[in-house]
């Protein structure tokens, strides 16, 4: 596989991962509210990992192909966003102190379960895949199609992983003298997520 191939992928996978969205809010969230932003971002890569194997394997074209499937996927993935937006909206995410184990702690398990869900059940991200990925592949290549797919999402997957631990802790750090403000970009989050939901349901 060519290195300029791949270099090509990860400057359009770069501009990709700095659009914010439901990944940056579920980011920006628990940021502000846990102790390490790791397993939220751990989640959110798994989903990812997830999704490259599922268009490695093309399943994904089948999805694509079923309108029934593909519209009952993005049903699923976008009342999972309005879920966890609604749960946040409903507690807001407080700068952590020295309480470590208040009542609204989520447990690391939770918060990679949760990621996994944003971006593993995101059909929009599956396409997105199934579209960008390929073109960036060469059939006639030395490495087998699903290879290359395969070292094109880990690509992806481990620019999402820098961006995203930039951010959660840019978010911990600047926010943790501000209470206030943290509580707002909390509930702005969960907006962001329940809105992106919202659309997703208006556009089945």
């Amino acid at each position: 596989m060519a290195i300029s191939s791949v270099a090509a992928f990860w400057a359009v996978s770069v501009l990709l991962v700095l659009v914010p969205g439901a990944d940056w809010a579920y980011t920006i969230s628990a940021g502000i509210q846990d102790r390490s932003v790791v397993p939220a971002v751990g989640g959110l890569l798994l989903g990812y990992v997830g999704l490259t194997a599922v268009v490695a394997a093309g399943v994904a074209a089948v999805v694509a192909s079923t309108p029934f499937v593909l519209t009952a996927l993005t049903s699923v993935g976008a009342l999972y966003l309005v879920w966890i937006g609604g749960t946040t909206l409903a507690r807001p995410a407080a700068v952590p102190g020295a309480d470590v184990d208040a009542p609204g702690r989520t447990s690391r398990v939770a918060r990679v379960l949760k990621g996994a869900g944003i971006s593993g059940l995101n059909p929009k991200a599956l396409l997105l895949f199934l579209a960008l990925l390929p073109q960036f592949t060469t059939p006639a290549g030395s490495w087998p199609l699903a290879a290359q797919i395969s070292t094109l999402g880990v690509v992806h997957t481990l620019t999402c992983g820098a961006i995203y631990l930039c951010v959660g802790v840019l978010a911990r750090v600047v926010l943790r003298a501000r209470p206030a403000a943290a509580r707002v970009v909390s509930r702005v989050s969960g907006a962001a997520m329940v809105l992106i939901g919202v659309l997703l349901l208006v556009n089945q």
